[in-house]
């Protein structure tokens, strides 16, 4: 059993951690982002890291999907350590296994958003399902934005467009960075029931970054990252539970 009471790396596990650790600066200015986490994703489920700013929880999503390399540690997603791939290796995984929601969104400004969802595709040789290419268009209500290009876009159609890119592959985990920071309650609320849904039915696995509590509501658990360490979860979590974890990390005072 891991820190977060699951199992060691198997079958069942999506992605594991083992003694990541990520620093940026030297000297006095050095600070330890990611401080030799061990953590375990089961496969089909929703996991929602949650802590307070500059806690290392976006350093922490970055080094499980493989956008940057720590500076000890392993992370395994299935059966491939990327830790140890090549770049281009790494990238072939990224590619067909891990789907990334980007804090910033990352679209291209000179491709209309049609091209931006199916860039993954045909970077990494992948037939387009135009089923599911419609499913995703309908689910994120982006029917009208798929002609224009990101900067004639509003930040809450860009993030729908960002997510659609991410899901477009179909991939075994899902790693995002905010992912509902731009969107109303109502689009919030339907993008986070099919996160749950394609967990459930799918056998997808989703980590989250984000500071909504009722969004971290929608996991089956919530890891509580401070100083860079997974500092406590909250299994089947509530909002109201998930604030009281908050509470107890801060000692009170959020």
């Amino acid at each position: 059993m891991d820190d977060n009471g699951v199992p060691a790396k198997g079958p069942l596990n999506a992605l594991v951690a083992r003694g990541l650790t990520k620093t940026y600066g030297k000297g006095d200015a050095r600070v330890t982002a990611v401080d030799h986490v061990d953590l375990t994703i089961p496969a089909g489920r929703l996991t929602a890291v949650m802590g307070p700013s500059g806690s290392g929880k976006t350093t922490l999503v970055h080094l499980l999907a493989g956008l940057d390399r720590p500076d000890s540690g392993e992370v395994w997603v299935g059966d491939d350590e990327i830790t140890a791939l090549k770049d281009k290796q790494l990238a072939k995984v990224r590619g067909r296994i891990v789907g990334f929601v980007f804090q910033g969104f990352n679209l291209l400004q000179t491709m209309t958003a049609r091209d931006n969802i199916l860039l993954p595709l045909r970077l990494n040789g992948i037939e387009r399902d135009d089923e599911w290419m419609n499913s995703l268009v309908d689910m994120l209500g982006i029917g009208r934005e798929l002609d224009r290009k990101p900067f004639e876009m509003s930040g809450g159609q860009q993030q729908r467009v960002a997510i659609a890119r991410a899901l477009i592959t179909r991939p075994q985990i899902v790693l995002a960075d905010e992912p509902t920071g731009n969107l109303d309650t109502h689009a919030s609320a339907e993008i986070l029931a099919h996160l749950r849904q394609s967990c459930r039915e799918l056998g997808q696995s989703v980590v989250m970054v984000t500071h909504d509590p009722t969004a971290a509501s929608y996991a089956g658990t919530v890891l509580l990252f401070a100083n860079g360490r997974v500092d406590g979860h909250i299994t089947d979590p509530t909002p109201e539970a998930v604030l009281a974890g908050l509470d107890a990390l801060s000692g009170g005072q959020r």
